[in-house]
């Protein structure tokens, strides 16, 4: 059975990481969405929120899994029996950080990493650029589901 992760806060998803995990998930034959669980980074949305809402909007999917995880990604595979890891990448500037990633992965584990260029339709979006936007009541209807737009409109403007 050929597995994949695609990691992540996702806080909140995107289009962006949709369309990575709905390009893996016709790759592969099982894809876990591994939410990180970071308590030093101030969240929107609670992990297990996350998971909820990542398990909603991939619904359509039958092959793929959400799990949530801490500490190194590498001990997760490890774990889960997960021989890769896949990260989409929107720039230039992404590929030079991941890829010194990918290979501090590769040599603590053997866990391999695969880039997937991102749609050029998303190669602008980002959660936090989501976050901001949301915040100040600017429209993200078409950057995220429509779930997390209709979360994102009662979170932040109640």
């Amino acid at each position: 059975m050929r597995r994949v992760v695609c990691p992540g806060s996702f806080d909140p998803v995107t289009n962006g990481h949709l369309d990575i995990v709905g390009r893996c998930a016709r790759l592969y034959d099982e894809v876990v969405v591994a939410v990180l669980i970071n308590v030093e980074k101030k969240s929107l949305f609670t992990v297990e929120e996350r998971i909820d809402i990542l398990q909603t909007v991939t619904k359509e999917y039958g092959n793929v899994r959400v799990e949530k995880f801490h500490g190194l990604l590498v001990d997760f595979c490890r774990q889960q029996g997960i021989p890769a890891i896949v990260k989409g990448i929107r720039v230039v500037s992404d590929f030079d950080y991941e890829l010194q990633m990918a290979q501090l992965n590769y040599r603590m584990s053997g866990v391999e990493t695969l880039f997937m260029p991102t749609n050029p339709e998303y190669s602008f979006l980002s959660s936090s650029r989501v976050k901001e936007i949301a915040r100040y009541g600017g429209d993200v209807a078409g950057l995220v589901p429509d779930l997390v737009h209709q979360l994102l409109l009662e979170r932040l403007h109640g």
